[in-house]
């Protein structure tokens, strides 16, 4: 009973056996499987990206090939340009090698040169040092003799005032109206003066009545009767009747202006009926040479708060003798003789225009702080006497 139930079991357990280790073979074979498609498909994606990773480096390799290629083409270019660049300095330096002997040579001519002219310099300096001390002897000699002129001078005018005194007023010889009025004369009118170191009588209008008197007239401008477009030698030696419109003549000024402080009284009137005056209290004309230029101090009067003259001074201008500050030449353009400096704020000599043509015209009779820049007057009157009068 015992072996039957044990041949029993036995011949139950074996297919049993043989079942399940079947089943464990497929199952370690379907694992395998498993694995192995695991493994391929594993495989299978890394050849994707290699092969990716492979076009992109083929990708890659090509742009850099075309690259290095421009690259080439674009060293290329720039070896030719290289080349010409260095034929050119080449050549530049061919020319520079010239200019640098030429530049040595003037360098040298120069250095002669200079050498010839420091010589000069040389010589002209032992030439003027020679020259300054016989300078300065003719410079002591002229003194002495400036002051024996002055000497001279002095005793000339005692003299002179002597013998007038000793005259009868009628022959007596006056310079100026200011000496005929200490002699008593009140009327105003046209006097004969004898003005030093002028060649003949000068004949004057003399007003005893302005201000106290004694006033020669170097100027008057009335109705336009006279034109004041002259040269410069005509007003140097003066021209139209002192009994009317004219101008006394620059050299006669000078000469009077020089031997004795003077003033000087500008008078102005408009078309309107308006008057003013400018006084000058110290006023001077130089020699032709100083090309009669004229100085003033001490302004005073009515005709604006600033002066319608330069005060620092200018030189006399008319058409004939550019003298003024402008390129334009003034006497040329505003007309007249004037002492015009950059053509300046006046201008008594201008063009006279007669009622309602006088605006608006800048080569007329103008006085800049009177009635403005382009206003014409109707008269002006210019006169001069002793300072200490």
């Amino acid at each position: 009973m015992a072996r039957r139930l044990e041949s029993y079991l036995q011949a139950s357990v074996k297919p049993e056996a043989a079942r399940l280790q079947r089943t464990a073979v497929q199952n370690q074979t379907a694992t395998m499987l498993e694995i192995g498609s695991s493994l391929l498909n594993q495989t299978a994606e890394q050849t994707r990206k290699l092969t990716d990773v492979e076009a992109q480096v083929l990708n890659q390799t090509s742009r850099i090939e075309m690259q290095l290629l421009e690259n080439s083409l674009s060293t290329t270019k720039l070896e030719k340009q290289l080349l010409l660049q260095t034929n050119e300095i080449h050549k530049l330096q061919s020319r520079n090698n010239v200019l640098e002997i030429r530049v040595l040579e003037m360098e040298t001519k120069h250095e002669a040169e200079l050498a010839g002219i420091r010589s000069e310099k040389e010589k002209l300096q032992r030439l003027v040092s020679r020259q300054s001390g016989t300078i300065e002897d003719l410079e002591k000699s002229l003194l002495a003799a400036n002051a024996n002129t002055s000497l001279l001078q002095r005793q000339q005018l005692q003299l002179l005032e002597s013998v007038q005194t000793l005259l009868p007023r009628d022959e007596r010889l006056f310079q100026d109206c200011a000496e005929l009025r200490r002699a008593g004369v009140h009327a105003s009118g046209v006097y004969a003066l004898h003005i030093a170191n002028l060649s003949e009588p000068k004949k004057a209008y003399c007003d005893m009545e302005t201000d106290g008197g004694g006033w020669t007239v170097m100027q008057l401008r009335a109705n336009g009767s006279v034109s004041f477009q002259r040269s410069w030698q005509e007003y140097k030696q003066g021209f139209g009747d002192p009994a009317g419109e004219h101008w006394l003549g620059n050299e006669a000024v000078h000469l009077l202006t020089s031997r004795a402080p003077y003033a000087l009284r500008v008078e102005l009137r408009d078309w309107e009926g308006a008057q003013a005056y400018a006084h000058y209290a110290r006023v001077q004309l130089g020699s032709e040479r100083q090309l009669y230029r004229l100085a003033l101090q001490g302004y005073s009067g009515t005709a604006g708060q600033q002066s319608g003259l330069v005060l620092q001074g200018a030189n006399f201008s008319t058409r004939d003798a550019d003298n003024d500050n402008c390129l334009c030449k003034c006497a040329q353009m505003l007309s007249g003789g004037w002492w015009f400096d950059a053509c300046g704020l006046s201008n008594l000599n201008g063009i006279y225009y007669p009622a309602r043509h006088n605006i608006r015209k800048l080569n007329g009779i103008r006085w800049h702080y009177f009635q403005g820049p382009s206003y014409s007057l109707k008269g002006t009157r210019m006169l001069i006497r002793p300072a200490g009068f």
